[in-house]
């Protein structure tokens, strides 16, 4: 708990979510992590029943989210936006998109952007500013976990520079064309590269990893050096924030939310013109960048989320604009609208 929470009025909150320790996407990573943090600060609730705030997300549970409420009305419902999905799934994430927009226009008292960039995608693709309260709180993993090593192994025999990469989706979107275009153009005899996750074509030259459980992932990038990021679209990469905090360095794509990222965390690049003149910068300025590491702690990320709930919950006092209610027949509406989508 920092000194911001300790001051700051606490509001219990519940998580609409199942959570689960496997391999599985950002938003799992991130809710778990977030979770722990209000679990420490005795303010989550396992029954919504007790909670002042209920955090649903994206297009998950929404169903679970617009019953709760229904049966919840005067509770704050907080929305945790991602995408638009249709830039990275096309027409097929249309429809999702939708689901989103619709579920924050009925439901959200407020709305939290993981980054600048997905606002105004999300603005573009359709979504309606219908609420007073919007913020941007970029995520931040599990410090327990995803930390610089203590010390770096002094008895690895190799001596190039490893680089790595990371995705649990194999969609096409997620860098692949950077990463064959490195598997066949990189210098080997300079560099070794890692791919943890799923792929939509086998490499050659790079070594290949299956999707790897929270800690044993946090451990395989603490032995490497170089991050690779070169996703089409992220509205911010919890794969990339878990990188950055176990203290590499990276070298992001040039394109939606890496900018607002990387923080100085390493260099940007464009595509395959100058992919590898940016890893062979970051490689000959490696105690540089290790040593300029700036990352955003979650307990910071925690409080962003606490005061934008208590901004909520003191105009509501206040305020006729919330929380949102739904009448009976909106309810039933939107329910249809959503298995139309």
């Amino acid at each position: 708990m920092t000194e911001k929470s300790k001051s700051m009025r606490l509001p219990s909150v519940h998580i609409v979510w199942e959570f689960t320790d496997n391999p599985w996407g950002g938003g799992n990573q991130f809710l778990k992590a977030l979770k722990k943090q209000f679990i420490q600060q005795d303010i989550y609730r396992d029954d919504p029943e007790q909670a002042d705030v209920i955090l649903f997300n994206g297009h998950q549970f929404q169903k679970r989210a617009l019953q709760l409420k229904r049966k919840y009305p005067s509770k704050i419902f907080v929305h945790r936006i991602d995408g638009p999905m249709s830039l990275t799934r096309g027409k097929a994430g249309v429809p999702t998109d939708r689901k989103i927009f619709y579920c924050n226009n009925w439901i959200a008292d407020g709305t939290i952007f993981q980054s600048e960039w997905s606002q105004k995608e999300s603005a573009r693709q359709g979504k309606k500013n219908t609420n007073r309260f919007e913020a941007c709180i970029i995520n931040a993993p599990d410090p327990d976990i995803f930390h610089p090593p203590v010390q770096r192994n002094a008895s690895i025999t190799d001596s190039r520079t490893q680089l790595i990469a990371t995705s649990w989706s194999s969609n096409p979107k997620k860098g692949f064309d950077i990463y064959h275009f490195l598997d066949l153009n990189l210098d080997f005899s300079r560099y070794t590269m890692t791919f943890v996750g799923n792929t939509d074509a086998p490499f050659t030259n790079i070594t290949t990893i299956g999707p790897q459980p929270s800690i044993q992932l946090a451990k395989l990038l603490r032995t490497h050096d170089i991050f690779i990021a070169a996703s089409l679209v992220e509205s911010c990469s919890n794969s990339f924030l878990e990188a950055l905090h176990c203290g590499l360095p990276a070298v992001a794509r040039n394109n939606s939310s890496y900018p607002e990222l990387l923080n100085g965390n390493g260099v940007l690049f464009e595509g395959e013109n100058d992919i590898i003149e940016q890893i062979n910068h970051v490689a000959s300025h490696l105690n540089k960048f290790r040593a300029e590491r700036n990352t955003i702690h979650i307990n910071d990320i925690t409080d962003r989320y606490l005061s934008f709930f208590n901004e909520i919950i003191e105009q509501a006092a206040t305020s006729r604009y919330t929380p949102k209610k739904l009448s009976i027949l909106t309810y039933y509406y939107a329910r249809v609208l959503l298995k139309k989508q």
